[in-house]
């Protein structure tokens, strides 16, 4: 995860796992309640404050109202938890407000108790951590971290955000200033990707990066556990334990995915100087009932967002091609484009007598449209030079080159 680049550093966030006690749980859970509750009686009020005053409020006039909801009988209950947490809920919704109104986002949505994620953040005011020991506040005992790295030497916590997900497992997700990321010595190499499905991507180069397909790997066990769950009674303690069995195959298969594209990403981001990937509508292709499955499970998405914030970190770029790019119908020698290439058609002879990989020569393409568009000043739509075109324009400058050398010929020879 990323946050910012700076000379100081990059603000990264390390996640652990930790193992609360009954008495650390109960009171995390109760400050989930609390912020859920706050977070979704604040839209109504900021609303009826909309109707009857004709204004928006702001984030301070909302922290005042949430100190008025204090001291009433109904809600005095939230002064058993932290504040902090409760206050940064508020800024969140503010900040979503903001950007509904810029018509940036959609009208903020009310946070459920099953489907959305139960998190609190709490910042530098509402924990200590000493000689590796995180204490939260209103809590009396440091958490049991999972420590399965270490965090960067001298590295100081400016937030920590604990939450649950629906596995029953709890994170923390410890905010640093990292020292140790630094751009990388510079490479003189740049690679397009090509992304697939039995091929999660193809490079430039010509190698394959197989899709390992976690969740079809999966597939079996997770029916069998689905279809366990439809089986039960609604709200019964079988339920309860059928679905947290199919959330923790869910949760395996993610972090298998996420895992995998880690190191797919970090080793793309080392070893060249620039990535040029295309700029796909997820959204509207998981559209496809065929593939959305096969789509959501490449995680194409994540994939690309690795790649941006890992080549922030280490001084690389990433170029992003229309995705209206005819990557695949174009041939990367002549320059050639066909009319029609059906999708499982995965190899194409091209009029000029190349034979061609589809997945290899889109990513060669996608290659030089994106090397083009970096030195188009314009930035508008470019036709990457085709490889014979590219040849037969070194031939004619070596011609003219070497013509320049002869002396300029006479009239009448």
């Amino acid at each position: 995860m990323i946050r910012a680049v700076g000379i100081q550093g990059v603000k990264r966030a390390f996640k652990y796992r930790f193992h609360p006690t009954s008495e650390q749980a109960e009171q995390l859970s109760r400050t989930f309640g609390s912020i859920r509750l706050v977070y979704n009686r604040a839209p109504e009020h900021r609303g009826r404050v909309y109707v009857t005053e004709s204004r928006s409020m702001t984030y301070a006039q909302s922290s005042a109202a949430l100190t008025a909801w204090k001291k009433t009988d109904d809600l005095k209950f939230l002064n058993e938890v932290s504040s902090v947490p409760l206050q940064q809920s508020l800024r969140h919704l503010h900040s979503a407000f903001t950007a509904f109104f810029e018509k940036r986002s959609r009208y903020p949505s009310f946070k459920s108790k099953r489907k959305s994620r139960a998190s609190a953040e709490y910042t530098k005011s509402a924990f200590t951590f000493r000689d590796g020991r995180l204490t939260l506040a209103k809590q009396t005992e440091p958490l049991d971290i999972v420590w399965s790295r270490p965090l960067p030497v001298g590295a100081e916590p400016s937030t920590v955000t604990v939450s649950r997900d629906a596995a029953d497992r709890w994170h923390v997700s410890i905010l640093v200033d990292d020292l140790t990321v630094r751009p990388l010595p510079p490479v003189d190499q740049a690679i397009g990707l090509d992304a697939g499905i039995t091929t999660l991507v193809t490079l430039s180069t010509g190698e394959k990066i197989i899709n390992p397909r976690h969740e079809r790997m999966d597939h079996a066990k997770l029916a069998k556990a689905q279809q366990v769950l439809a089986w039960k009674a609604t709200g019964s303690g079988n339920r309860a334990k059928a679905r947290l069995r199919v959330a923790r195959i869910h949760a395996r298969i993610t972090d298998r995915r996420r895992d995998h594209l880690h190191k797919l990403t970090t080793r793309l981001v080392r070893e060249n100087q620039t990535v040029v990937i295309e700029d796909l509508s997820v959204r509207t292709m998981v559209q496809n009932r065929r593939l959305a499955r096969a789509i959501s499970d490449a995680a194409w998405s994540e994939l690309r967002a690795m790649l941006e914030y890992k080549a922030a970190w280490y001084g690389r770029t990433v170029v992003a091609v229309d995705r209206w790019f005819p990557s695949s119908k174009l041939c990367s020698d002549c320059g050639t484009t066909v009319e029609s290439l059906p999708l499982n058609a995965r190899e194409w002879t091209c009029r000029c007598g190349i034979v061609h990989d589809r997945d290899v020569n889109a990513s060669r393409n996608i290659l030089a449209a994106g090397l083009a568009e970096r030195r188009n000043a314009c930035g508008g739509p470019v036709r990457p030079e085709s490889r014979r075109r590219r040849r037969q324009g070194l031939v004619k400058q070596e011609s003219q080159t070497v013509r320049s050398g002869l002396p300029a010929r006479q009239s009448g020879e």
